[in-house]
């Protein structure tokens, strides 16, 4: 099962699904009448797919998500009492507390659910450990494209700290790039007020980065906000403020080098243990610099570009 979520994205959660679903006679699946019981696995903890009482969940401390939007809970509650739930939870048994059963993905169901008025839920019971219920719980949300950035960055952070995952490892789980995966993270080095704007939408994460080497990011953070800046002006403002363009004829000569444009140098000079820079002459071409400081580091570059295929 584990092995599924590791490849990335991919068909994503449907994978924790599949051999759960029964198909009846006439083909319809027959996830609507889940069984009474759950089965018996040899590993002694009941697994399956059943209808549970909504006071048997609790949310579970592998659940990303801090903020629970009032307003979108009201709608997927009315969702929910006009055509039930379409989507089973998925559980594991309780640690902490005999007989329940801690929510790994699908609180927000569960909320909208009780405000509804509804006694029970489906759910799939699968006995998961830490790292995977966080690791599934991360990509569910990831996937819905419904977890802030703050979250994500906090997520990765715990897998980090807690589980010992590597930028690459995780990557890898969740289906990002590294370089994604280490900009989401450094945006927790923000000062809180510029935190709290990004969690109020009143930032967005494109505009976070650009402010990240800023020496003072509240302050332009303050200004961007007041003006409606985009994405790009943000960016010439941080640089600007930062003694990094020059006059406006060298600006319109040559484009600022943007936020992704930076991570990648960043990548691929952690890669190669060189440094290394793409520098922009128009919004198309360019030189990409590798910096050596020795024989043995130029053959090196030179080995890795004759794996990759090139001829010298």
């Amino acid at each position: 099962m584990m092995s599924t979520a590791r490849r990335g994205l991919g068909r994503g959660l449907s994978a924790l699904f599949d051999d759960e679903e029964l198909v009846g006679p006439s083909g319809a699946s027959a996830s609507a009448a889940p069984s009474a019981a759950p089965a018996a696995p040899a590993s002694g903890v009941s697994t399956g797919r059943v209808t549970l009482s909504v006071t048997q969940l609790i949310p579970g401390p592998t659940q990303p998500r801090n903020v629970f939007d009032d307003a979108t809970l009201k709608e997927l509650a009315e969702s929910i009492s006009a055509h039930g739930v379409l989507q089973p939870l998925l559980v594991r048994p309780s640690k902490v507390k005999a007989g329940s059963y801690e929510i790994i993905c699908g609180e927000r169901r569960w909320r909208a659910s009780q405000k509804a008025g509804l006694h029970d839920v489906p759910v799939i019971i699968r006995d998961l450990d830490d790292t995977q219920a966080m690791e599934i719980a991360l990509i569910e949300n990831i996937q819905r494209e419904s977890l802030s950035v703050l979250d994500e960055a906090e997520a990765y952070i715990r897998l980090m700290n807690e589980f010992g995952h590597t930028q690459e490892k995780l990557a890898g789980v969740v289906g990002k790039s590294r370089s994604h995966i280490a900009n989401t993270i450094r945006l927790m080095g923000l000062p809180e007020n510029v935190r709290k704007l990004i969690a109020k939408d009143m930032l967005t994460a494109g505009h976070a980065r650009a402010l990240i080497t800023a020496a003072d990011p509240e302050g332009l953070a303050r200004v961007v906000v007041e003006k409606g800046l985009s994405v790009r002006e943000t960016e010439r403002l941080a640089a600007s403020a930062e003694g990094k363009t020059g006059s406006a004829k060298a600006k319109a000569a040559k484009p600022v080098k943007d936020v992704d444009t930076r991570a990648l140098e960043q990548d691929i000079t952690e890669r190669l243990g060189m440094k290394m820079s793409i520098d922009l002459k128009s919004a198309t071409k360019g030189t990409v610099k590798i910096k050596f400081d020795d024989l043995d580091q130029l053959d090196i570059i030179v080995q890795k570009l004759v794996a990759a295929g090139g001829r010298i």
